[in-house]
């Protein structure tokens, strides 16, 4: 360091499929620095130490500098949305080797929708599905002994076939784990290379199936998973000369936990960078005084989306990513194949289509020039105007005429232009993005009117206005350093640990004690886990839920359960805030009803060991931002902020339009300005429609409504 002092440098990385998003928070004086630099595909490591590498250059610290590091990232999350899943095997219980064949007999959006809908393809195809005799009941009692003959034969036949990664399910497992335990050291003996998850570790619910894809998810995840954290903490080491440096993963429930422990747990980091982004995106709206959002996250390869309450976003355990459900506790996110890398083709019925594959960051995009043949979502922004024709400030060129040819090629075969072949794939792409929005919003029985959209990521605000259109919404808000908003939202999390068991009882007939005892159970393991993780007994804390029905019911509702003793008075409090949280939902309940009955099902603690967070500063007004430092100016005026002008097309019926440019670094709290517009920062950039009006909140947000908005 050059003033040889001891700093305290948290830092912040997300790893997308396009670029590597690095924020650092200095815990000693409170600020905030951010950059990206190229994602690498082939070995996101790289990426992420070049990350480092970067931002400890420009503040001006060494790895002794670094107190903790904290990742999201998305490599389980593409590898699922993409399908790339290795071969898996299937154990299960003798009689269930359908299972997953079977599944839950859904058809998107119903059948009048989907008259040629054909089911994927499952996760394990049935030939490679072994079952083993053995049976339990759901209270966990063994009614026919575990087949030890069969669970060798089976662990031998898949070494014979070379499959190297395993799921084990077996009924009722969350009841007792003692058949699936010696499952497992049976193949450690027959099949030591294996990479194995079973059940009752990885999801101690009832439901097989969905419990049964759910560890497979964490199998099909878990080499890939562990040999990236693996080589990363290794790496990291090599800042300090060999001191560790803590280092974190995001969660798909909100929370971080160490490395150590995600390489045994790969499961929860599905959705470990679109859950940074909703949190970030919360703790801005709400310090800005956005009360109901709802997140748009568009990255190179997808684009995700939640809604945010009152500054907290929803949770679910009844999420999926891509075709595979995964029912752990996580924020309710919707992922769809709509990033800046998407690409547009030529569909054999003849109709022009976008995503789900992408071009990533290598090849990327046909501007990119590395390669890339097929024209993406950034190749028609880049031909429209609607971008500039580099990324980072000029750090990475692109050839807009090498986007031009093979969006023209596509156009030929479709009987387009070329503007509505160029505007038709982001009309497409926006569609994508508003309906993943009606999932989380319409479809949860919200009011998207209601709603502001935050929208971040690189590519995420680029149809902000689009998207207003489509859905009718309040407006937008595109914080500062949009394309790091998921990093700065690792610096905003707690560590976070979740512990579920089934227990299906009747309110009625509840055994307040056996109750009592699974919270604290749970409650213990959280606490040795937070111990392990270093948090000091004091400032552990414990959250508990239950997931109630009324009996009959084939879904459940996740409601708050209080602290305290478990008795008479506490199982009435849990039925008030279902009742509440029911009718809210569903718009009735049966809060008095004595002919129907509420129902228990599945008991949660969460331990949380909490972290410092960075603040959100309020910006003063007049103010501009000049290299780094701001600079008072009282007569400021927006005109200030424009950098240049560039033909612009917004759309193919009215062309192209001479448009201004502004240099959202020049910009200060209380500028406004209409479309069209063009607003450019480092790592992206926002293009404002005609008829928008945009205001710069005392936060630096920008605020965009239709003229004439409410």
């Amino acid at each position: 360091m050059s003033d040889g002092t001891q700093r305290r440098i948290r830092i912040g990385i997300d790893t997308g499929g396009t670029f590597t998003d690095v924020v650092a928070f200095d815990e000693g004086d409170g600020t905030l620095v951010t950059t990206k630099t190229p994602s690498t595909p082939g070995n996101p490591a790289d990426g992420f130490i070049a990350g480092i590498e970067k931002i400890l250059g420009i503040v001006g610290a060494t790895g002794d500098d670094i107190t903790a590091v904290s990742h999201g990232t998305t490599v389980a999350t593409n590898k699922l949305l993409e399908g790339k899943v290795e071969a898996l095997g299937f154990i299960t219980t003798e009689g269930y080797e359908f299972m997953l064949e079977i599944a839950r007999q859904s058809v998107p959006d119903g059948y009048g929708n989907s008259y040629f809908w054909v089911k994927p393809d499952r996760i394990v195809p049935a030939d490679r599905v072994k079952t083993v005799g053995g049976r339990l009941d759901f209270t966990g009692a063994e009614l026919r002994p575990f087949d030890e003959e069969g669970a060798v034969a089976a662990a031998r036949w898949f070494k014979e076939q070379g499959i190297t990664t395993l799921g084990v399910c077996f009924l009722h497992a969350y009841a007792n784990d003692e058949h699936e335990l010696r499952m497992r050291d049976i193949l450690r003996r027959e099949h030591p290379e294996a990479v194995v998850s079973i059940s009752s570790e990885v999801l101690r619910e009832y439901r097989e199936y969905e419990r049964s894809m759910t560890t497979l998810v964490d199998a099909a995840v878990k080499p890939n998973v562990s040999r990236y954290v693996t080589n990363i903490h290794e790496r990291l080491d090599g800042f300090t000369g060999g001191r560790p440096i803590p280092f974190y993963v995001m969660k798909s429930n909100g929370g971080v936990l160490s490395a150590d422990e995600v390489v045994h747990q790969p499961i929860t980091t599905v959705l470990s960078g679109p859950a940074a982004g909703a949190l970030g995106a919360a703790l801005i709206a709400k310090v800005a005084g956005f009360p109901k959002i709802l997140t748009c996250d568009g990255g190179g390869t997808s684009t995700d989306v939640s809604v945010v309450l009152d500054g907290e976003p929803t949770l679910t355990t009844e999420g999926s990513v891509g075709a595979y459900p995964s029912k752990i506790p996580m924020i309710d996110v919707v992922t769809v194949g709509a990033g800046g890398g998407s690409i547009a083709w030529l569909s054999p019925e003849g109709t022009l289509k976008v995503g789900p594959h992408s071009a990533g960051a290598d090849p990327g995009p046909l501007c990119y020039a590395k390669g890339g043949t097929q024209p993406t979502i950034t190749d028609a922004h880049v031909t429209l105007g609607r971008i500039p024709p580099h990324l980072l400030g000029g750090e990475i060129p692109l050839d807009v005429e090498a986007a031009r040819r093979g969006i023209e090629a596509l156009a030929d075969d479709l009987g387009l232009d070329f503007e509505r072949c160029a505007t038709g794939i982001l009309e497409i792409s926006a569609w994508n993005q508003a309906n993943a929005l009606r999932q989380v919003s319409v479809k949860r029985g919200l009011d998207v009117r209601d709603f502001m959209l935050t929208t971040f990521g690189g590519s995420g605000s680029l149809l902000a206005c689009r998207l207003v259109d489509i859905l009718d919404l309040a407006g937008v808000v595109v914080p500062p350093n949009p394309g790091n908003v998921s990093a700065f939202g690792l610096l905003t999390v707690d560590v976070k640990n979740d512990y579920v068991q089934t227990h299906v009882t009747k309110e009625s007939g509840l055994d307040f004690g056996a109750v009592q005892a699974i919270f604290d159970d749970l409650s213990e393991r959280g606490r040795r886990a937070l111990d392990k993780e270093g948090f000091a007994a004091d400032t552990h804390r414990f959250v508990r839920t239950v997931d109630v029905r009324y009996v009959g019911q084939a879904f459940e509702v996740r409601v708050p359960a209080p602290d305290g003793i478990v008795d008479e008075a506490y199982a009435a409090k849990v039925a008030d805030r279902f009742h509440t949280e029911h009718k809210q939902l569903y718009g009735y309940d049966f809060r008095g009803d004595p002919t129907q009955q509420v129902e228990w099902v599945n008991l949660r603690v969460t331990g949380i060991g909490p972290i410092t967070r960075p603040e959100i500063q309020r910006l003063p007004r007049n103010v501009r931002h000049d290299g780094g430092q701001d600079v008072h100016v009282p007569d400021a005026t927006v005109r200030e902020a424009v950098s240049g002008r560039r033909e612009v097309c917004f759309d193919a019926e009215h062309g192209y339009l001479t448009t201004d440019v502004y240099d959202r670094a020049k910009l200060g709290a209380g500028d406004q300005f209409s479309g069209p517009a063009i607003v450019e920062e480092f790592g992206s950039t926002i293009p404002v429609h005609p008829g928008f009006v945009v205001r710069v909140d005392d936060f630096g947000n920008l605020v965009i409504r239709k003229e004439g908005a409410r």
